[in-house]
C-alpha cells in the first residue's frame, strides 16, 4: 500500500519518496489514519519501526493550510528525552515538510538560549523540545501555549526512566485542554501509563486509541546476535582484538558509566585504535561534532552511554557492541535496534561477565531464545557464565529501610565480643531495635551453585545503582 492511500497530500508523498521510502511500516499504517481523524493515540512500538514518521506525517497533513501564526506561539509540541533525539526528530520534520510552507525548530539545553528565543519570536508551527529547556523558556515567557493543537510524547518510557514525569506534568498543566494527545513508547510501564492517564484527565473526550506493533518487544530478525563470555578485566583487550582481527568498519559501543567511556577511549588509543565518546558531561557542541564525524564515517568507533545514544539514527550501521550488558531487556532491544534498520542486516555483540548472569537470563527470556555464544582464542574465561534460564523472572527487590543515625553509628564500628563499647555504641545499645526495622530484610543469599564458586554470589541487580550518561 502506498503512502498516498493513507490520506497524505502529494507534496508530503513526494518528500517521503525522495527519502527513499515506498511503503509505510506497520506502525505507520495503523497510526496515521487514527491521528488524521483527530483522536488521541497511545502507541507501543520499538526502535527502528518508523514511529517518528507515524506522528510527523499526519501532523504535517493537518497543518498544510494557510494560517497566520502569532508571535511566540506554536501549533504542535513534540517532547523528547534527549538533545540528540530532539535534533533527529526536527530533522525528520524538516525533511518531510520541505515542499510545504511550515516552520519547525528544536530547543534543548547545553547551548545558548538567546538564539532559541529569537527564533520563537515569530512563532513556530512544530516545536521539538526537551522538557527542561522548554520549561526554562516558558518561565521566561519566550513562548506561549494558548494556540497549541497537538502534543506528542516521544520515547515516553525513556523520559520516565530519566525522571521527567514531574516536568512533563508541569508542561501539560500549561497546555489548552482542547488538543490532540499522542504518546509513543517502546514499552508500557506504570510511569508511562500514568502519563497516558493524564491525557484522559486533561479534557472531556473519548478514550485514546491504543495500538501495539510489538507487544513483547522482540528484536528484529535482520540482526545477528552473539555474545562472548569475558572477565571484566579483559574487556578492553578483547574489544581491541575483535576490531583488529575482524577488521570492523564501524561500531557503536554501549557502556554504562561516563568515566568508563573516557577510560575506554584511552585504552583503545594505546593499542592504536582511534575512538571517541559521548556522554552527559560533554558539551553540546562537542557531542554534535562527534556524532557528525561518526555519521560521515570519519570516526569509526563511537563509545556512548545509553542515554547519550538515544535518538541516534546512523544509516546502515554495521554493528553495535554491548560492552556493558544493560540491566533492562528493553534497553538491550533499544541498543541493538540501532543496527539492522529499514530491512538492512546488522550485528549485535555482547560482552557478558559472570556477574551479568541474571541480566542475561532476563534478556534471553524476553527474546524467547538463547543468544549464540562464541569463544575467542586467546581469551580464556576464569569465571564461566552459566547457560541462561529461559523462564527466568526477575524478582523485585525489597525496598531498603534507611537506618537511623544511631544505628549508622553502631554499625560503623561493630562491637567486639570482648572489647569495650564506644559512647555511640552504648547509646545505641540502650535502645533495642524495633522488630519493624528488621522484619522486611531479605534472607541471606545462598552461595551461587550455578557458577560452582563458593564464598561469593552474584550481586542483586536492584542494589546496583544505574548511572546514566
Amino acid at each position: 500500500m502506498p503512502f498516498s492511500n493513507l490520506g497524505l497530500c502529494d507534496p508530503i508523498v513526494k518528500a517521503i519518496e525522495e527519502q527513499g521510502y515506498k511503503t509505510p511500516t506497520p506502525i505507520q499504517k495503523q497510526a496515521i489514519p487514527i491521528i488524521l481523524s483527530g483522536k488521541d493515540l497511545i502507541a507501543t512500538a520499538q526502535t527502528g519501526t518508523g514511529k517518528t514518521a507515524s506522528f510527523v506525517l499526519p501532523m504535517l497533513e493537518k497543518f498544510n493550510q494557510d494560517r497566520t501564526l502569532r508571535g511566540k506561539r506554536i501549533r504542535a509540541l513534540i517532547l523528547t528525552p534527549t538533545r540528540e533525539l530532539a535534533v533527529q526528530v526536527e530533522a525528520s520534520v524538516a525533511q518531510y515538510s520541505k515542499h510545504l510552507n511550515l516552520s519547525s525548530m528544536a530547543i534543548y539545553g547545553g547551548v545558548d538560549a538567546e538564539a532559541q528565543k529569537e527564533r520563537l519570536i515569530e512563532g513556530v508551527d512544530i516545536l521539538v523540545a526537551t522538557p527542561g529547556r522548554l520549561l526554562d523558556l516558558a518561565h521566561q515567557r519566550a513562548l506561549h501555549f494558548d494556540e497549541l493543537e497537538v502534543l506528542v510524547l516521544d520515547e515516553a518510557d525513556r523520559m520516565v526512566d530519566m525522571g521527567f514525569i514531574g516536568d512533563i506534568e508541569k508542561i501539560i498543566d500549561r497546555l489548552p485542554d482542547a488538543r490532540q494527545n499522542l504518546l509513543f513508547s517502546a514499552t508500557m510501564n506504570p510511569g508511562v501509563q500514568h502519563l497516558a492517564n493524564s491525557f484522559a484527565d486533561s479534557k472531556m473526550s473519548e478514550a485514546a486509541v491504543e495500538i501495539s506493533v510489538s507487544p513483547k518487544v522482540k528484536s528484529a530478525a535482520s540482526i545477528k546476535q552473539w555474545l562472548i563470555a569475558v572477565d571484566k578485566d579483559t574487556k578492553s583487550a578483547l574489544l581491541s582484538h575483535l576490531i583488529n582481527e575482524q577488521q570492523w568498519d564501524q561500531a557503536l559501543i554501549f557502556i554504562e558509566k561516563k568515566h568508563a567511556a573516557a577510560k575506554l577511549v584511552v585504552q583503545l588509543a594505546k593499542r592504536g585504535i582511534t575512538a571517541d565518546c559521548i556522554h552527559g558531561d560533554r558539551s553540546q557542541v562537542m557531542r554534535e561534532k562527534i556524532l557528525a564525524d561518526f555519521k560521515s564515517g570519519k570516526l569509526k568507533y563511537l563509545i556512548a552511554t545509553g542515554v547519550a545514544a538515544r535518538g541516534l539514527d546512523i544509516g546502515k550501521l554495521s554493528r553495535v557492541v554491548n560492552y556493558d550488558l544493560p540491566f533492562k531487556p528493553e534497553d538491550y532491544i533499544h541498543r541493538i535496534g540501532r543496527t539492522g534498520r529499514a530491512g538492512e542486516t546488522g550485528e549485535a555483540i555482547s560482552f557478558v561477565a559472570w556477574g551479568d548472569f541474571k541480566n542475561l537470563c532476563a534478556i534471553e527470556s524476553r527474546l524467547d531464545h538463547l543468544i549464540d555464544r562464541k569463544e575467542i582464542e586467546g581469551f580464556p574465561v576464569r569465571k564461566e557464565v552459566p547457560i541462561s534460564i529461559l523462564n527466568y523472572v526477575r524478582k523485585e527487590q525489597p525496598k531498603a529501610i534507611p537506618p537511623s543515625k544511631s544505628k549508622t553509628k553502631s554499625r560503623s564500628k561493630p562491637e567486639s565480643k570482648s572489647g569495650p563499647k564506644s559512647k555511640s555504641e552504648s547509646k545505641s545499645a540502650s535502645k533495642p531495635a524495633s522488630k519493624s526495622a528488621f522484619k522486611d530484610r531479605p534472607a541471606p543469599k545462598p552461595r551461587n551453585k550455578a557458577s560452582g564458586k563458593s564464598g561469593r554470589s552474584t550481586s542483586e541487580p536492584g542494589k546496583n545503582k544505574h548511572i546514566w550518561g
